[in-house]
Formats: C-alpha cells, structure tokens, sequence
C-alpha cells in the first residue's frame, strides 16, 4: 500500500494478439484499399460535383486512375506477402487455422442470438476469432479475388475478348464497381463500428491486448492461454527442418505469384493509355491531291447534298471523338459531353461547351487554351476550333 492509502498502481497483464509483420501487412491494406476505394468510387460516380472536385485535386482523370493501378498492384503484392505469411505459421509453427468457420462458429450465432432476446445472461464464450471477424476476413478474401478478375479484364480487355464473349467487359465494369461499393459500405458500417467505435481496439496499431480486453472478447482465448493449451513452441531442429521445406516452396510460389502480377500490369496497355493521341492532321484532308476532271475545283455542294469539311459533322465531331470520349462522353465529367452537337453546345457545370459566335465564352476553348488538359490538342487544332466558333460554329 502506499502512504497515503491508495492501492500501488500494477500494470495491467497484456498478450501479445498481432505479430509486427501481421501489423504491417494490415497498415499497407489499409492505406492500398483506402486508395482504391477513393479513386474508384469517384470514377464510378464522376458526374458528382464531389467527385469532379476530388478527380481535379488528384491531377485530373488519368492521374487519378493511375494511383488507382498503383494501389491495385500493391494490394495484390501484400495479398502475396499474406498467403506467404499464412503458409509459414501454418506449416512451419504449426499455428491452429483459428480464421476458418468450424461448427463450433454456428453455436457461438446461436447462442448470441438468444443473448440478443433475451434468452441468455451472457453471449458465446469466443476463442482466438469470433464468427464475425471470420466472416469479414473471408469477405475480404473473396472481395479481393473477385476485384482481382474483374479489374484484369477491365484492364486487359484485348486479351480477355480472345478467350470470353465481349459481353464479360460490360459484366465485369459492373460487378467490379458493385463490389467496390459493397466493400466500402462494409468496411465503415461493419468494420468501423465493431472493432473502432462500439469499443477502440487497438491491437492491430500496437499488437497487444489487456487481460481485460481478452476476457471481455476472447475468454476462450485467455482460457487457454492460462491452461497453458494454446500453441506451444516448436523446438528449435524441428523449426529447421521444416524451414528448409518451407523456404523453397515458398519462394517458388512468390515467384510464380509475382510474374502473374507483372502479367497483369504487362500484357497489354489499352486501359493504361486511357486517352489516346489521335490524329493531329485535318480530318479528311488527303494526303495527295484526288485527279478530278475540269473544272480542277469542284463547285461547292447544295443543301442537303454534303457536308462542308469546317463544320461539326465534317471535321470537329471526329477531332472530338478522338481526343475526348473517354471523359466526355457517356462519363461525362464535369457535367459534360460531346457525344454530339447538342450536348456539346449546351455544356457542362461550367457553362456552355461552345457558343457559336463567341470563342471566349466557350468552355473548350478556355480549358484547351489553359494547357495540360488530359485530351489536350494541339495549337492549330485549337485555332481551327477558335475560327469555326467566330464562324458561328456551324454543324453542317
């Protein structure tokens, strides 16, 4: 006791609940899906004047969707470090597989259920891994293997259209972001809320829990840990023994593992090179003269007979296809399109895409004259564009 009669402070008993490398591997997914989810969800919901404001903020539209294949491919090689991780404990320590569902995970719902009426004092006993936190594991399992298919045949659409209908592009655009959204939702209002706000656990920052901490979640777990029946240390031959198993066998997975990760970023580059340069010359202007009969210049069309080349439909509506569709057509960032003559003189969120008549109050003048812009053009392209708005921009 101490002298003024208060209790002499003992520190509380902690266990040791995450090793260093579990804890780095949940940092690393952490931020990766944290990114992905961001980068995304903005694309999926880019007509959203949030989104327009966050894809600006990140670069633009190719920038953002850059950092989105970045952390793609990093989420993938710490999924690699977590089957390698896996692998080790299991074999090589003989840890017990505590994150599979057992039947014992069905009694535990059952009897939290009639804990929840009413029916019981106290909820299921749970061991090292209640069946929530199995259940969210294995979702995330089968999140991250569904994500994976989908985001290679959006990102090898070539290659995949070789061996599947062209059907499973679309199917696979669909599934990819439902399950983006599917993810997200589950990680704030599942995740958060059990393991961050109904009670802070911090294990996996610091590794440890309190003995309190294990008694309130994991009784079993303390249980065991005070019977001295959890996993008992290997000794010290056998432990090389089976390393010297475990270690080529591992690294041959990695290396298989990783070359399929280097195929998937590799095999082609038509989703990375979202925007494509295009042609920089006029838009039918022949390379060499066509022989005409005389009169050598043709007399010029009636109405209803063609299209004149400085007009949307004979020149301008190609440039526009070619350069922007990706964004500004059924994306439509910014609010905008030029899929065709209409949507393109009634604009986007920022006023009117072309005033005929007035260059300087025509979005696409002011954003292609500012420079850096994703679909950029050219300078004679821009002043193509300049004389054919001062010329009333005409559609035929």
């Amino acid at each position: 006791m101490a002298k003024n009669g208060s209790e002499t402070s003992i520190p509380a008993k902690s266990f040791v609940r995450f090793t260093l490398y579990q804890r780095i591997e949940h940092i690393v997914f952490l931020i990766s899906f944290s990114l992905l989810g961001l980068t995304g969800l903005i694309q999926k919901f880019s007509q959203s004047p949030l989104s327009q404001a966050l894809i600006q903020a990140l670069g633009g539209i190719e920038r953002t969707r850059q950092i989105h294949h970045m952390c793609a491919v990093v989420m993938l090689a710490i999924s690699i470090a977590h089957i390698i991780g896996v692998l080790y404990r299991v074999y090589v320590l003989r840890v017990s597989w505590t994150m599979i569902p057992v039947v014992g995970d069905f009694q535990h719902l059952f009897t939290d259920l009639r804990y929840y009426f009413g029916l019981r004092k106290h909820k299921a006993y749970y061991g090292r891994y209640n069946y929530a936190e199995k259940a969210e594991y294995l979702a995330v399992v089968w999140g991250t293997v569904i994500m994976a298919i989908t985001g290679f045949m959006m990102w090898n659409p070539i290659m995949t259209t070789r061996m599947l209908p062209g059907e499973f592009i679309p199917a696979a655009k669909a599934a990819h972001g439902g399950e983006a959204v599917l993810a997200v939702l589950a990680i704030i209002i599942w995740h958060f809320y059990h393991v961050h706000l109904r009670h802070l656990n911090t294990s996996m920052f610091n590794g440890k829990m309190t003995e309190r901490e294990m008694a309130h979640e994991h009784p079993a777990e303390l249980a065991q840990i005070n019977a001295s029946e959890g996993d008992q240390p290997v000794p010290p031959d056998v432990l090389r023994r089976r390393q010297r198993i475990y270690v080529p066998v591992a690294a041959v997975l990695t290396l298989v593992l990783s070359f399929g990760i280097f195929s998937f970023v590799t095999a082609e580059t038509t989703a990375i090179t979202t925007l494509p340069q295009g042609e920089t010359a006029k838009v039918f202007a022949p390379v060499t003269p066509t022989p005409r009969p005389t009169p050598t210049i043709a007399p010029s069309p009636m109405p209803g007979e063609g299209v004149a080349a400085n007009t949307w439909e004979g020149s301008f509506s190609a440039t526009f296809r070619n350069r922007c569709s990706t964004c500004h057509s059924t994306t439509r960032v910014g609010g905008l399109s030029l899929a065709t003559y209409q949507d393109a003189l009634k604009g986007g969120n920022s006023g009117p895409g072309i005033s005929p008549g007035n260059a300087e109050e025509s979005l696409i003048v002011q954003v292609q004259q500012k420079g850096g812009h994703p679909g950029q053009l050219t300078e004679a392209e821009i002043l193509q564009i300049i004389e054919w708005i001062e010329a009333g921009a005409p559609e035929r």
